[in-house]
C-alpha cells in the first residue's frame, strides 16, 4: 500500500505485486532459499485487515500468485468447505503452476465451526487475526471432475 494503493485487493494491486516481484528479481544480492513476494494473509497484519474488510478475496490472491512467488498462503476458510470445493481451488492453483511453469503452493485452512465472515480468533503469536474468507467454488463436473487425466502445458515463450 505504500506504493500508492488505497488498499491491497483494489485495482492496482496486481501491478504493485508485479512491480515488487520484478524489483526483487532485478536486485543484485546473494540468494539462498526462497526469494520473492509472498502474500500470506494470516501472517501479515495489513493483508489480514483487508481480508477482514472484505477487500481481499481468495480469487484476488490467486490472481496475484500469477506474478508472485507463491500461491494461496494461510487462507482461513469456512469449516464446512467441502473436499470438492477445495479440489476446485487446488485445480486452479495447479493450472497456473503448470501454465506459468513455476511452483505454487496452497496453505488453505478450513476452520471448524467457522463460516465466511466470522472472525478467526486465533491465539497464536505468528498469526494476525482476520475474518474467514468466502469460498468461490462449487463442485466441478465433466472433464474437470473426472478420473481421466488431462495435461496443461507451459505457455510458449
Amino acid at each position: 500500500e505504500l506504493l500508492g494503493l488505497p488498499a491491497v485487493g483494489l485495482s492496482g494491486s496486481l501491478a504493485a505485486a508485479a512491480f515488487l516481484t520484478d524489483t526483487l528479481d532485478r536486485a543484485s544480492f546473494t540468494r539462498t532459499g526462497f526469494n520473492g513476494l509472498m502474500l500470506p494473509l494470516l501472517e501479515d497484519s495489513t493483508l489480514a485487515q483487508r481480508g477482514a474488510e472484505g477487500v481481499l478475496s481468495v480469487t484476488d490472491l490467486l490472481l496475484y500468485s500469477t506474478v508472485c512467488g507463491t500461491g494461496l498462503d494461510t487462507l482461513p476458510l469456512p469449516g464446512d468447505t467441502s473436499v470438492e470445493q477445495l479440489e476446485a481451488i487446488l485445480l486452479d492453483v495447479a493450472a497456473l503452476a503448470l501454465r506459468l511453469n513455476k511452483p505454487l503452493t496452497a496453505r488453505l485452512m478450513p476452520i471448524p465451526g467457522k463460516k465466511a465472515g466470522d472472525p478467526t480468533g486465533f491465539d497464536f503469536e505468528y498469526f494476525a487475526n482476520s475474518k474467514v474468507l468466502g469460498v468461490p467454488a462449487k463442485p466441478l463436473s465433466g472433464l474437470l471432475a473426472g478420473d481421466e487425466a488431462f495435461s496443461v502445458l507451459p505457455r510458449k515463450q
